[in-house]
């Protein structure tokens, strides 16, 4: 386990001396979930800081219409909790499930006090926090000032960046990008079939070519 724990950049330069006594304790330890399971529940207290070792997960919320909207995916590297761990309120607002099978390394919030007095520690802490933020800023631009056109162009030409091509696979099922986009199924194969219509895009399954890069622009 000490070698998965120091492979992760955040306790990289932390001594095993400094480890071996919080896995020995289990304010360190590492939990596997198999896919579609729960996580976290919406409302649940928020416990622990949590590391993806392996694997997806996702946070949901219900809508009134029934559907769900997926508000943000984790993948490995990335961190759940810090914004709640040492809040007045730190339950968590969503639902976060597995998407895959998944390896989450679990810290304690007495572990994460004590590994915030080392500097190299604290600055990936603070380095995370930030990251997560942004991601809230853009689910929240993307949530209630955006079209469901803008954002569907914006998350292809986001993939069409990350693959480094034109033509792209969608990482996540149909259904799973209309619950990212917060819209029905219907509602997205409509703007899907509108854009091919228009010739901003050939589908061929989860396979979508962008033919005019600057209209995503």
């Amino acid at each position: 386990m000490i070698k998965k724990v120091s492979a992760i950049p955040m306790f990289s330069q932390l001594s095993s001396n400094m480890l071996m006594p919080l896995i020995s304790e289990n304010h360190l330890y590492i939990k596997n979930y198999l896919k579609g399971a729960t996580v976290y529940n919406q409302k649940e207290g928020c416990k622990t800081l949590d590391i993806v070792l392996s694997g997806s997960l996702v946070a949901y919320s219900l809508l009134e219409s029934g559907s769900a909207m997926t508000m943000f995916e984790f993948s490995k590297g990335q961190m759940l909790g810090a914004n709640l761990l040492f809040g007045d309120t730190n339950a968590y607002p969503f639902t976060i499930y597995c998407m895959s099978d998944a390896q989450i390394l679990h810290v304690t919030r007495k572990a994460v006090s004590d590994l915030l007095r080392n500097y190299h520690f604290a600055m990936q802490f603070i380095k995370m926090l930030s990251f997560n933020s942004q991601k809230l800023n853009r689910r929240i631009t993307m949530v209630t000032q955006k079209t469901l056109r803008e954002n569907l162009l914006e998350y292809l030409r986001q993939q069409s960046i990350l693959q480094r091509s034109n033509i792209i696979m969608l990482p996540i099922s149909k259904k799973h990008l209309a619950d990212y986009l917060g819209v029905q199924r219907p509602s997205l194969f409509r703007e899907i079939k509108n854009l091919k219509g228009e010739g901003i895009i050939d589908v061929s399954n989860r396979t979508i070519r962008l033919n005019h890069i600057q209209d995503l622009d």
